[in-house]
């Protein structure tokens, strides 16, 4: 059984703050490195991406900590999507509508996919994971959602079938999904 402190938080995911927080850190330094030096970016991929890439940070710092993804999290997230998306349709229709209809098939495929789940699972999957996925799908488009789901869900298995190895966790607990999905989001980020 695992220990738990104050919270009730296991000892185990309590380890895990300040690697995933390096990891996280480092991971932006460099994203944020490679944007300075690639001059052929557009404005509004980089804005997208460093958005995406905040905010999926907060929502993995958050459900490390209180095991939950908060609503006001998930809003601002879809708060600063819009407050890209808007100007971008202004301005460009031509190319702002394309990327419009990729996000809102990526929406629906985040959504769709973590809904799916979190009701069959009969709410093994939080709401938070749900929401969370499904604006991140807005971000990451058709070609991103199902990559970073992919990548996110099966770094969370491996991990949790490691921790049951290991005797850290029994199968009927559970543990943070969204560090996974960060880390799902970085892998597509930086290999598309």
């Amino acid at each position: 059984m695992a220990r738990r402190k104050r919270g009730g938080i296991p000892m185990v995911i309590k380890k895990w703050y300040m690697p995933a927080i390096t990891i996280a850190a480092f991971t932006v330094i460099l994203f944020l490195w490679l944007i300075l030096c690639a001059g052929k970016l557009n404005t509004f991929f980089i804005l997208r991406t460093v958005m995406l890439i905040t905010f999926s940070f907060m929502a993995m710092l958050i459900d490390l900590r209180k095991r939950c993804i908060p609503n006001r999290l998930v809003f601002g997230m879809f708060t600063g999507w819009l407050l890209l998306m808007v100007p971008k349709l202004l301005s460009d229709i031509q190319t702002g509508v394309p990327i419009l209809t990729d996000s809102v098939i990526g929406l629906l495929i985040g959504g769709g996919i973590f809904l799916s789940v979190y009701l069959l699972s009969r709410r093994g999957l939080g709401g938070g994971d749900v929401k969370f996925m499904a604006v991140a799908g807005l971000y990451l488009g058709f070609g991103g959602t199902l990559p970073a789901i992919l990548y996110g869900t099966v770094l969370a298995a491996l991990s949790g079938l490691i921790l049951i190895a290991l005797k850290r966790i029994k199968r009927k607990d559970t543990i943070p999904l969204a560090p996974f999905l960060f880390a799902g989001i970085m892998i597509t980020v930086f290999t598309t």
